[in-house]
């Protein structure tokens, strides 16, 4: 079964492919047509599993392959991390001519499309995502980006991939906490954009049935996949309706600088997010009491965390937001749900206002 999807970005566009034991040779043929010389970009949890597999099938296909190994995890997404695969790069002698391959969850895709940007100033790329998060979100839309210890993803560009290529059978291999880590990304596309697709989930999240069920799995990454494509097709650089992917990372983002990055998975702190995104949505009485308590109860069913961390303050969050990237003109923007299946972005939110209504939350929590 072989799903394909197209990102229209007129001479940027590119395929989405979604299946299961993906030939990636000949997938990388098509979208690399002259190139040669590939440098694989992956991580030590992921080059025991797919390393092997993955080279064989790209020097079937023609391609001199070279690869670097990165250390697994968010706290790796650093300056440190990125020189790394620039030394890789130059050591293999590798030019203009070379491109990337990403094998491996968002990290690796966020640092490899980053390094893909800037070596020689910009070299082609393609995204082998391994992890459910990577594949329904981050190797979709060409944002690339490391960490700096002040904020995440503040060192980046936006930079396109030739083809996105989602390989299913690599969740087999996933932990369970990486798969609902992954549901927080493809619960957010209901949120923002398909209240169908919303109550779809309701009816088949069951995490335990979804990694035995590979058919409801393709199902959602397309969906998935397809909103997003949507959605970068109107907007490539976030000038508008992309901000809406950005549901619960103002929120999740600040939660993860907060306990240090990588000790909640990325997924994880999204799905808080959401949670105090549709509480402060339903104070604004954007959101139906019922609404909001259907949102808490996906995002629980699914495995992810619905209370802040211990001894995090309504202060903690502001100063947190205030480094945010989606900071403009002094103020912190929100996305947040208008209902299940709308949402749009308020500047309009004093830190009053969100101060108090997350002091609310955190006293009810309690």
């Amino acid at each position: 079964m072989l799903e394909t999807l197209q990102v229209d970005l007129k001479d940027r566009s590119y395929p989405i492919y979604i299946g299961l034991n993906l030939a990636y040779g000949e997938l990388l043929q098509k979208a690399l047509p002259q190139k040669r010389e590939l440098m694989i970009v992956t991580n030590d949890t992921v080059a025991p599993l797919y390393l092997d597999k993955t080279r064989a099938s790209l020097s079937a296909a023609g391609f001199q392959v070279h690869h670097v190994i990165l250390k697994d995890g968010e706290s790796y997404k650093t300056v440190d991390s990125y020189m790394q695969i620039m030394t890789a790069l130059i050591e293999a002698g590798l030019s203009r001519d070379c491109a990337l391959a990403a094998l491996g969850g968002g990290v690796v895709g966020d640092m490899a499309g980053f390094a893909a940007a800037t070596f020689m100033r910009g070299v082609p790329y393609v995204q082998l995502p391994t992890t459910l998060l990577a594949m329904v979100d981050s190797s979709v839309g060409g944002k690339t980006a490391i960490n700096h210890p002040l904020g995440k993803n503040m060192v980046g560009a936006f930079y396109q991939p030739k083809a996105v290529a989602a390989d299913l059978q690599a969740l087999d291999t996933l932990p369970r906490r990486e798969i609902a880590a992954g549901m927080g990304e493809v619960i957010k596309y209901g949120i923002i954009y398909d209240a169908e697709f919303f109550a779809y989930l309701e009816q088949h999240a069951d995490l335990s049935a979804l990694i035995a069920d590979k058919a409801h799995l393709i199902a959602m990454v397309k969906r998935c996949c397809a909103i997003k494509a949507e959605v970068v097709a109107q907007d490539e650089r976030e000038g508008g309706i992309r901000a809406i992917l950005n549901l619960g990372h103002t929120f999740g983002h600040a939660v993860e600088a907060y306990l240090g990055f990588g000790t909640w998975l990325h997924g994880e702190a999204v799905g808080l997010g959401m949670i105090l995104a549709s509480y402060l949505a339903m104070h604004r009485g954007l959101v139906s009491r019922e609404q909001y308590q259907r949102i808490c109860a996906l995002i629980a069913r699914c495995e992810l965390p619905v209370k802040i961390p211990d001894g995090m303050t309504a202060d903690d969050f502001l100063r947190l937001m205030r480094h945010d990237k989606k900071v403009k003109n002094g103020a912190i923007r929100y996305v947040l749900p208008q209902g299940i299946g709308r949402s749009a972005v308020y500047s309009d939110i004093s830190d009053a206002e969100a101060a108090a209504v997350l002091t609310q939350f955190i006293k009810e929590q309690a």
